[in-house]
Formats: structure tokens, C-alpha cells, sequence
């Protein structure tokens, strides 16, 4: 069964750092985009973060300077390091994938999602 596992989420003060990670497992043969989502209590989820196969990548325009996302190819790995956290980066943190697997079978997945929060 192919899914997006994260870890590394918790409780933080204002100024603290936490580094997510989003583990492919399955049949993967390889990912393509992948990306950082989160959703705060009565809001809409929203982009943090993408990644392309190549590298390349994209930042809201809330993280920049202090969230960095990074991938691991050989490990199916993707990580969100955050910085000079604010209780505003307070959320729940999706890992969103395009993932190859199996017999060249592609398709989108998401994790399960992973509490952030940070104190004042």
C-alpha cells in the first residue's frame, strides 16, 4: 500500500525550530513534486512549500527566510525545516506527493497530517 507518512510535528515556543518529515512507503519507484501544506483551526489549507524532482523550489510568501523543504531521493523523503517559529505557523501539516510506483503507476497522495503548534 503506497501512502505519505509524517513525523516530527509537536508543542514549540515562539522562536523555536522543528524539522517535519514525509516518508514515501510502498511500492515507490520515485516521486515527482512534492510539497508542504497546512491548515490552521477555521481556515482553508494552504500552500507552505513545494519541491520539484529537480529541486526547485517554491515558498508562501509567509515562510520565506525561515521554513526550508528539502528532499532525500534516496530515501523517499521529504522535510519541512522550520525556523523563528510564530503562533501563527500554528496548524496541522499535510506532506503532499506525485508519486511513481509499482509497474509506472503515478498518482497523488496525501499524509495523514501532523499537529504543529507554537506558544507565545
Amino acid at each position: 500500500q503506497v501512502q505519505l507518512v509524517e513525523s516530527g510535528g509537536g508543542l514549540v515556543q515562539a522562536g523555536g525550530s522543528l524539522r517535519l518529515s514525509c516518508a514515501a512507503s510502498g511500492s515507490i519507484r520515485g516521486f515527482n513534486a512534492m510539497g508542504w501544506y497546512r491548515q490552521a483551526p477555521g481556515k482553508q489549507r494552504e500552500l507552505v512549500a513545494t519541491i520539484t524532482s529537480v529541486g526547485r523550489t517554491n515558498y508562501a510568501d509567509s515562510v520565506k527566510g525561515r521554513f526550508t523543504i528539502s528532499r532525500d531521493n534516496a530515501k523517499n523523503t521529504v522535510y519541512l525545516q522550520m525556523n523563528s517559529l510564530k503562533p501563527e505557523d500554528t496548524a496541522v501539516y499535510y506532506c503532499n506527493g506525485d508519486l511513481v510506483y509499482g509497474l509506472g503507476h503515478r498518482g497523488d497522495y496525501w499524509g495523514q497530517g501532523t499537529q504543529v503548534t507554537v506558544s507565545s
